[in-house]
């Protein structure tokens, strides 16, 4: 299906400059696009692209379009842009569209092999697939997507055009907003990571075991939350985990119990939450970024990759812990000093307390 810039800026907003009857039936990156096809320009270090790209328009903002020496409201002869603030977005959004039109439509309806519970609730124009599993008590809301294997466990809601990809296991109690996304082998609920230690003794007289301390508190997650393939989220010991609305979560992140994570936060790949830690709204947690318990991050904090957080970060900014990665030999090197740092220390306060003593007035001087 084909659409005028004009019925996109109807339904998107921003300004056409050019051809408003032009018509583009799908997306691609500037290097790449045809004449049919929408481009877009997020980074201005590829303004280059824009004056070769073949595209048959391009989402560009008013300051970058000027950049191209166009006279303001026109386009250079047959070039073709919706003007924007944020062609990113945008795009974004118009990306949404095109894939709702050219995916298949999910007929509601509940596959036979699905198993139900008579308790359950579930929306007539929820789409139920091969082999799911709703327990006792739950409530599947209208337009839900349960794909094959997902497991539902009882008294679990699930908000209105919620998606869940296969093997989804969503435990006992937990509560999942409207239009959640929740990719494949993603874990909702399993119990938090708490054992009390009880042991008496030391070295090879110690006796005694872990006590596992009980999880009967839930998981609830808002509206618009998407969380990535095979990532866990655990219960609460006592009172729920909370993900707030709009919150972004990649593959592979662990959440430990207890943990609040503020809206529109954003956490990548491979990050590590332990339990009980605070994180405010609208921040960005990097790839493998480790958080250790107890600790709280405020609003507007940013934590690079493979940085390690131990104690708390109160005010917004950008945080970084890691190590750059560099060459082996300069690496070595860099060991060799913080290993020896101690020594070098102890030398500084020795030479510092030696010039002290022999400068006028000092214990040498007297």
């Amino acid at each position: 299906m084909a659409f005028t810039l004009e019925d996109i800026v109807q339904r998107f907003g921003g300004e056409v400059v050019g051809d408003r009857s032009h018509r583009v039936s799908s997306l691609a990156p500037l290097d790449q696009a045809g004449p049919e096809q929408l481009a877009f320009l997020a980074n201005p270090k590829y303004l280059s692209q824009v004056e070769t790209t073949r595209a048959g328009a391009v989402l560009i903002n008013a300051g970058d379009l000027a950049r191209l020496g166009a006279p303001q409201g026109q386009a250079p002869a047959g070039r073709n842009f919706i003007v924007t603030p944020n062609p990113y977005a945008y795009f974004a959004r118009v990306a949404q569209t095109f894939i709702e039109l050219a995916a298949p439509k999910a007929v509601p309806g509940v596959h036979a092999s699905a198993t139900i519970d008579p308790s359950a609730q579930v929306a007539a124009s929820a789409v139920i697939g091969p082999h799911v599993t709703v327990e006792a008590g739950a409530v599947i809301g209208e337009h839900v997507r349960l794909d094959a294997n997902v497991v539902i466990g009882r008294g679990v809601r699930i908000g209105a055009g919620s998606h869940l990809y296969p093997n989804v296991c969503v435990y006992y109690g937990c509560k999942i907003g409207e239009r959640a996304i929740i990719h494949a082998g993603a874990v909702i609920g399993s119990d938090g990571f708490g054992f009390a230690p009880d042991f008496v003794g030391e070295g090879e007289a110690r006796t005694g075991s872990w006590v596992k301390i009980p999880q009967v508190g839930a998981v609830s997650v808002g509206a618009d939350v998407e969380i990535g393939a095979n990532t866990t989220i655990d219960r609460g010991a006592m009172a729920d985990t909370v993900i707030e609305e709009c919150v972004k979560i990649d593959n592979l992140v662990q959440i430990g119990h207890n943990c609040r994570i503020g809206a529109y936060t954003v956490i990548a790949g491979c990050a590590g939450i332990a339990g009980s830690t605070n994180i405010g709204r609208h921040c960005m947690i990097g790839g493998a970024v480790g958080i250790a318990g107890h600790v709280t991050l405020a609003d507007y904090v940013i934590v690079t990759a493979q940085s390690g957080v131990s104690k708390s970060l109160l005010k917004p900014g950008m945080y970084t812990s890691a190590f750059p990665a560099v060459e082996h030999r300069d690496w070595n090197k860099s060991a060799a000093l913080m290993r020896n740092l101690d020594r070098l220390r102890d030398r500084i306060k020795a030479l510092e307390a030696a010039a002290a003593a022999a400068a006028p007035g000092g214990k040498a001087a007297g």
